[in-house]
């Protein structure tokens, strides 16, 4: 094969995996708006009563688990602490967010951690048993460039409904094992506050949940092998 050969096949290759690539997103897309609202706790996934106090119905949830061989506390702790910036795909969705919605990129410096991160950016705590669980809440608007988000008190965030808005929630959390693992699952719940955040919002998680959704699965082995690694340095 030649050159021209080489270069004309190559061409062709791309342009169909493209072409898949743009199929599966608009797939993925259209059936996302028509499964909005839709929400549902899927067959064998544990309840969360902690979760369920501030939001029980909601139209957009998202849940992941992975098991660790590492306690409970050992395991909420890495994922506390984890360090959203150092994992490269979420550094390539945030860049992809900024560039879709023409976003400002956050010049100041932030604490180090999940938790102390999303506590600057305004989210705030509803609720937490000590290494077992945290829960975060807020209220925005997250179809703006740079949107703000408010954090509330846990009975002011149940009854909030503000027009224009979206309260989100979400959770980390560690269950035990047996044999001293522990699994690890995380939360979101979304639901907006009127018929036109609701439209807003529907479009805006139809066109970027796959990135929000990405982070997530993302976290899910560093934190794994963050709490393994402190589990095998705590002393016998």
């Amino acid at each position: 094969m030649n050159s021209k050969q080489f270069t004309r096949s190559a061409v062709k290759w791309l342009g169909a995996a493209v072409g898949l690539a743009t199929a599966t997103y608009a797939t993925y897309v259209g059936v996302t708006w028509l499964r909005y609202g839709k929400a549902v706790n899927r067959r064998g996934e544990a309840s969360d009563d902690l979760m369920d106090r501030f939001m029980p119905s909601y139209e957009v949830g998202d849940r992941h688990k992975i098991r660790v061989a590492a306690p409970a506390e050992l395991t909420l702790s890495a994922a506390s602490e984890m360090d959203l910036e150092g994992c490269g795909i979420a550094r390539a969705i945030f860049k992809g967010r900024e560039w879709i919605l023409n976003s400002k990129k956050e010049t100041a410096p932030q604490p180090r951690g999940l938790l102390e991160q999303t506590k600057a950016l305004g989210w705030g705590v509803l609720a937490e048993v000590p290494g077992r669980e945290i829960v975060m809440g807020a209220v925005t608007k997250p179809w703006e460039a740079n949107p703000v988000f408010r954090a509330l008190l846990p009975d002011e965030f149940a009854a909030f409904q503000e027009p224009g808005y979206v309260k989100i929630a979400w959770t980390l959390r560690a269950d035990p094992m047996e044999n001293g693992e522990s699994v690890f699952r995380t939360e979101t719940r979304a639901i907006a506050t009127d018929p036109a955040a609701r439209k807003r919002f529907r479009r805006y998680w139809a066109f970027l949940s796959p990135g929000i959704i990405a982070i997530r699965f993302a976290m899910l082995p560093v934190v794994k092998a963050d709490a393994q690694r402190r589990a095998r340095e705590v002393p016998a």
